[in-house]
């Protein structure tokens, strides 16, 4: 009993196998009709054709598990280019403030304008020297920021 079905098993395993060794034959009737088939016809003369099957040659197709982990990664680099992209954006907007900024303090420490500022509650006047200090300071960020000093 156990002979039996150790052979009915050897046969069934080899059977799909033996199914995709089988050769499928193509020939043209007298009316012109080609015909296929999995034996060679007697009396016509008949090719060989290559068949494929729904299986791929090679391992080069992913599992469903692989195909989610890849676009977990796919997502992930794009949300963290889209999150460079915004800090990008804030930088640029916050240098471009602070151009602006700079260049319109400079435009009026060139007119020679008297500065007031308020310190601990009193305001006062900024020293000749101050002024100075500060126009350097102003040009300093509008180089840093507008590409370079701005004369107003």
């Amino acid at each position: 009993m156990n002979r039996k079905t150790l052979t009915l098993a050897v046969l069934l395993a080899a059977t799909p196998a033996m199914a995709f060794a089988a050769s499928v034959y193509k020939w043209t009737d007298e009316d012109g009709v080609t015909h296929f088939g999995d034996r060679q016809p007697t009396g016509q003369q008949a090719e060989s054709v290559n068949i494929r099957t729904g299986k791929s040659s090679g391992n080069n197709r992913m599992s469903p598990q692989e195909r989610v982990k890849e676009l977990e990664r796919q997502e992930a680099e794009e949300s963290e280019r889209r999150q460079e992209s915004a800090a990008e954006e804030a930088r640029r907007k916050q240098q471009k403030a602070n151009c602006e900024t700079a260049q319109t303090n400079l435009a009026l420490i060139q007119r020679n304008s008297r500065i007031r500022i308020e310190e601990e509650g009193e305001l006062r006047y900024l020293t000749p020297e101050e002024i100075e200090q500060k126009k350097q300071r102003f040009e300093t960020i509008a180089e840093e920021n507008c590409g370079e000093a701005s004369e107003a």
